[in-house]
């Protein structure tokens, strides 16, 4: 158990990240042109009725006391109020993140899917006609932006096609994986293209590894081989990626939340941007970081779970 020593102070580490994280956003979004009471009152609004919102939302204290406030509500559990929706952060939030959560969860699970099955085949055919397909089609697939290969695949199987719902989320459990298909698909195989390059470049090592060639001696048959030594020895270096590209997984989130109008955190942030919507805006990048802390974190114990070698 002493491998596991690291969970006891890991998340002490975390806590600066999360202080940065929470300074670097309130900075950033002070930098954006406009001002909250003004875009929120429209372009009729008074001076009288813009210092009025102003003073209630604690627009007009000095910066540095306007942070200490959000590092205080934090520290209690709360992220303010929204400007926009006239709520608390943590219950807007709260009604938003479920969408969030099922799409990343579904997502990540349908692209290992998609790489496990591409990287064996690229592997156990090293050199040949199907590696080399698979290393261009995993090639491609990173060079295509989420939102261009949303539209394409909303043009082939929702315009032309009709299999698919367009866009929105749904009502009942049916309805909701129904609408999540695509928005699924869109990042899959985004990130399937990077998982599957990883794998293969891993399994490659491990089929020519000594624990591979003994087995082999002892007979055993090369699927064997495989799938009880080959395949789980790569999938350290898949975990570790899927950890470090958690950040890209979640800007493809917000994207193809827009793009499928997914009434999800993604669809909240840029909102609550081009609004003005300060607390919004932090709110939602402070639970993004802790999820991605959160990930990482996970990572860590999956990978010294999945090989004991490996001490953190």
């Amino acid at each position: 158990m002493h491998r596991y020593k690291f969970i006891l102070y890991r998340p002490l580490q975390f806590l600066p990240v999360i202080f940065g994280v929470s300074l670097i956003t309130f900075i950033l979004v002070r930098l954006i042109p406009g001002d909250p009471a003004r875009v929120l009152l429209g372009a009729r609004s008074t001076p009288a009725a813009i210092a009025n919102i102003r003073a209630q939302y604690g627009l007009d204290e000095p910066l540095w006391l306007q942070y200490f406030y959000f590092l205080k509500n934090l520290a209690n559990g709360e992220m303010g109020k929204s400007i926009l929706y006239k709520i608390d952060v943590l219950k807007l939030i709260a009604t938003r993140i479920e969408p969030t959560i099922t799409l990343i969860v579904c997502s990540v699970f349908l692209s290992i899917l998609i790489a496990i099955p591409l990287a064996a085949i690229a592997a156990r055919n090293r050199g040949g006609i199907p590696d080399h397909a698979v290393r261009l089609i995993s090639t491609m697939g990173i060079g295509f932006p989420p939102f261009w290969l949303a539209l394409m695949l909303i043009i082939l199987f929702s315009v032309k096609l009709g299999i698919v719902p367009v866009s929105g989320y749904g009502e009942n459990f049916g309805d909701k994986l129904a609408h999540l298909i695509l928005p699924c698909l869109t990042i899959a195989l985004c990130l399937s293209s990077v998982l599957t390059r990883s794998l293969r470049a891993s399994m490659v090592v491990e089929l020519q590894s000594d624990l591979a060639t003994a087995a082999r001696a002892r007979g055993m048959p090369e699927s064997i081989v495989f799938w009880r030594h080959v395949l789980p020895n790569s999938l350290v270096p898949a975990v570790n990626l899927l950890a470090v590209n958690i950040g890209w997984l979640i800007g493809g989130t917000v994207v193809v939340e827009t793009v499928f109008a997914i009434p999800g955190m993604g669809q909240l942030l840029v909102r609550a941007i081009f609004s003005r919507d300060y607390m919004v805006v932090q709110g939602v990048a402070m639970v993004f970081a802790c999820g991605t802390v959160l990930v990482n974190f996970l990572a860590d114990i999956l990978t010294v779970t999945i090989d004991p070698r490996v001490k953190l």
